[in-house]
This record gives C-alpha cells, sequence and structure tokens, in this order.
C-alpha cells in the first residue's frame, strides 16, 4: 500500500486558520456572562423589593405594582363608566405570584443562558475537560449541536409557558387579542420543539444512541 500523500505546509495554513476562528465566538460567549450578571441584579433588586413591600414600603410597593403591570380593581360611576381604580396599598396574592412568576422566569432565562454558554463552548469553540470534576453537568458528558438544539427549544418553552400564566394571571388588564395571540405563539414555540426533537430521533435513532 502506497503512502498517502502528505500535504505540504504552506497548504495547511488556509485550514488551520479556519479552524482557528472558533475562537472568534469567544467575545460572544463572554457577552452573555455579562447579560447573566445583569439578571443576577436585576433578580436581587426585585426581590429586596419584595421584601421591603412586604414591610410596608409604599414605595417599593409602586415599583413592583408598575413593573408586574397589575391593575387594581376599577371603580364605575354612575353611568357604568371607569372613573378611577382602587388604591393599593398593600401585597395582595396576585401581586406576590406575579412577582413570584417574574422571579422564575429571570431563574430560567438564566439557566438558558448556562446551556448556551457551556454547551455552546464545550461544542464549537474548546473542549473545558470537566470530565472529573464534580459539578460536571449531567447532560454537558453527551451535549451535541443537536442535542443543544433540543434542550434549548424545552427551556424556551418554560419560559414561554410561565410568561402565558403571567397573563392569565392578569388577564383583566390585557386585551382578548393579546391573550389569544399569546396562546398561539405558545403553542407553535411547543410544535418547533417536538419537530426538532422529531427530527433529532429521525438522524440519530435510538439504537445507533445504544451503540454508543
Amino acid at each position: 500500500m502506497s503512502d498517502p500523500v502528505k500535504t505540504p505546509g504552506t497548504t495547511r495554513a488556509l485550514p488551520n486558520l479556519i479552524f482557528a476562528s472558533r475562537w472568534l465566538q469567544l467575545p460572544l460567549y463572554i457577552g452573555l456572562i455579562g447579560a447573566q450578571a445583569v439578571y443576577v441584579f436585576q433578580f436581587w433588586v426585585e426581590l429586596v423589593h419584595l421584601i421591603e413591600a412586604a414591610f410596608g414600603n409604599q414605595t417599593a410597593l409602586a415599583t413592583l405594582v408598575k413593573s408586574s403591570g397589575y391593575q387594581a380593581a376599577a371603580i364605575l360611576g354612575p353611568d357604568g363608566k371607569v372613573i378611577g381604580f382602587e388604591a393599593i396599598t398593600h401585597l395582595n396574592e396576585t401581586i406576590i405570584m406575579l412577582v413570584v412568576l417574574a422571579l422564575i422566569d429571570v431563574v430560567m432565562i438564566s439557566n438558558l443562558l448556562i446551556m448556551v454558554i457551556v454547551g455552546g463552548y464545550e461544542t464549537f469553540v474548546s473542549r473545558m475537560h470537566l470530565e472529573s470534576h464534580p459539578d460536571q453537568p449531567e447532560w454537558l458528558s453527551h451535549v451535541n449541536a443537536s442535542v443543544l438544539k433540543v434542550k434549548l427549544a424545552t427551556a424556551i418553552i418554560g419560559i414561554s409557558s410561565i410568561h402565558l400564566l403571567k397573563t392569565f394571571i392578569n388577564a383583566a388588564n390585557y386585551d382578548e387579542k393579546v391573550l389569544i395571540w399569546q396562546t398561539v405563539i405558545h403553542f407553535v414555540f411547543l410544535l418547533s420543539a417536538m419537530a426538532i426533537a422529531m427530527a433529532d430521533r429521525i438522524m440519530h435513532p435510538v439504537s445507533e444512541v445504544a451503540d454508543h
């Protein structure tokens, strides 16, 4: 058998350059880490406002009401028209639920960022060599572009579910068209995730995965 033809060193420069270009993604992942820090800060700001409002701080309560989109019960005049809204002087169950859902939303988006940062870096930039690390995520051991897409789609469905639940809890302050369109969009996300998972199953059958 003849020896394989060796590629001259000069012809390897372009492939090496193209392969090294993957490091251009590094600033993108560092930027996502910065976005993660902003979400952490926002989480604690909302949590502090919630605690302050629970102890009667009216400024914190007003901030929570505005950020959650909550609207007090309407006051109707003799002709049946809305002439104002009841004053909100204390936390109620609906406000607390909306704020807590907003906090959960931040956590889920933060989890999504972690999956993109860690999984994307491991898949497209460089190996992290975390095999012996006690805190290695279980999913990272078999992550690839296909698995990452399915997990991201699932995370987006969870985030969309939280937004839809917030809208339904505060449905009185939304137009009927908004409720319908949010439900339709959530359903589209669900169908998209199912399509991605089905395509992944077709390209990587169970028997093939088991062989590995």
